[in-house]
């Protein structure tokens, strides 16, 4: 596994007195240096640019002030023109009917205890109500398709351990990708910056990672970076992913977390992958000093931070993970690349039409065939397995306005 320092990045000899006690400064102050940093950054932005890269006019996909982040369209061949159109008998009214039927798309994953993806199941095993009230399953099959990804990465100079997790994490994700997956990386620190568009070029990948060398900036607005990446991925066509590398804080973005609570609710088709960084930090500072006030104060930021990623990846049918040592990202990774490629796909026509904008809650169930028990898998020795199931816990209704 390749290391930061064999792609140029230098690595800390230890988690020294001083740095501890910067960190209960920061702590401690937080007020006073959120406005230092942001006065700090209206200075270094006037005299620093990030280079934004842009892709060709032909890529399509939602454009920004940062980039454009799209997966290059494969020409379109010219449409055949459509069958005429039978002519009204004398004494008809000319009119039309439409109908627009609700249909609700979910992907489901049922893992063994140990993470693998269970194969073989059928739609009589799933049992899905909404808001209580079992669903009629119309559409329902397994698939393995290639990865279309976003990496999010936190890259700020709050803390150099976080930043060193951070990069282990990105590269580790990297070597797993394989010629078929798409990925674009985008990296944030007071705003995001889109490093690489969607690109199935692996050295494009390690090449965008190679540039995040120094950080300019302190703040972490992952509010802010999350809701601007679901708005650029939203209308890509296809499922989605989110994966998501940061320390969880987030210290000045606009968007408060109600709203990007909502924005994660309210987007279809994109699954979210959260890690989070600097635990084995946060354990050795809370062992040496946790009697501190200060440091009980500061633990209590980031277990908050560390619910806020699981939230996210709860919300959307996909997993946190707090790993401790560099040598779990490899598992993790594996882990959450096969959750990418397999999964069951079920969709139906909701009982309750109303198109009202409404929240609906999901549950999803693995029962025996004509029956509410539930489902006993084994394994080829006889063993009963353990399973989990993850999917959306639900879904915002569409609001049509009369």
């Amino acid at each position: 596994m390749k290391t930061l320092t064999s792609h140029g990045i230098y690595r800390s000899t230890g988690v020294g007195l001083a740095l501890t006690l910067a960190v209960l400064l920061v702590a401690s102050a937080a007020p006073i240096l959120a406005h230092a940093a942001q006065t700090q950054g209206q200075t270094q932005t006037s005299g620093q640019q990030k280079p934004q890269q842009q892709a060709p006019p032909e890529a399509g996909g939602p454009q920004g002030d940062v980039g454009t982040i799209a997966i290059p369209k494969k020409t379109q061949e010219e449409a055949p023109p459509p069958p005429p159109r039978p002519k009204t008998p004398e004494g008809m009214p000319d009119y039309s009917l439409s109908v627009d039927v609700p249909i609700v798309s979910m992907d489901v994953i049922v893992s063994s205890k140990d993470g693998h993806f269970v194969p073989g199941l059928k739609k009589e095993h799933f049992r899905v109500t909404e808001d209580g009230v079992p669903q009629t399953l119309n559409n329902f099959n397994q698939t393995e398709a290639p990865i279309t990804a976003v990496l999010l990465i936190e890259f700020s100079n709050s803390n150099y351990r976080f930043m060193e997790d951070a990069l282990n994490s990105a590269y580790t994700f990297a070597e797993g990708l394989k010629k078929e997956d798409w990925v674009a990386v985008i990296e944030f620190d007071m705003k995001p910056y889109i490093l690489v568009d969607f690109t199935q070029d692996k050295g494009k990948v390690f090449g965008a990672l190679n540039m995040l060398r120094v950080p300019g900036f302190s703040e972490s607005n992952l509010f802010d970076a999350l809701y601007d990446t679901l708005d650029r991925v939203e209308a890509i066509p296809g499922r989605k992913q989110i994966v998501v590398v940061a320390s969880g804080r987030d210290t000045f973005s606009r968007i408060t977390y109600d709203k990007i609570l909502k924005k994660v609710k309210d987007t279809q088709g994109v699954t979210i992958f959260t890690v989070s960084t600097g635990r084995a930090f946060l354990e050795s500072v809370d062992a040496r000093y946790g009697s501190d006030p200060r440091v009980r104060e500061a633990m209590i930021d980031y277990l908050q931070a560390d619910n806020q990623m699981n939230t996210f990846a709860k919300l959307t049918g996909g997993r946190w993970y707090n790993p401790r040592m560099t040598g779990e990202l490899r598992g993790i990774f594996s882990d959450i690349a096969g959750t990418m490629r397999n999964q069951y796909t079920l969709s139906y026509h909701p009982t309750n039409t109303k198109q009202d904008g409404t929240y609906r809650k999901l549950k999803v169930q693995l029962v025996a065939p004509g029956t509410d028990k539930p489902l006993m898998l084994k394994d080829e020795k006889g063993k009963e397995i353990k399973y989990q199931i993850i999917a959306r816990e639900g879904y915002t209704a569409k609001h049509q306005v009369e």
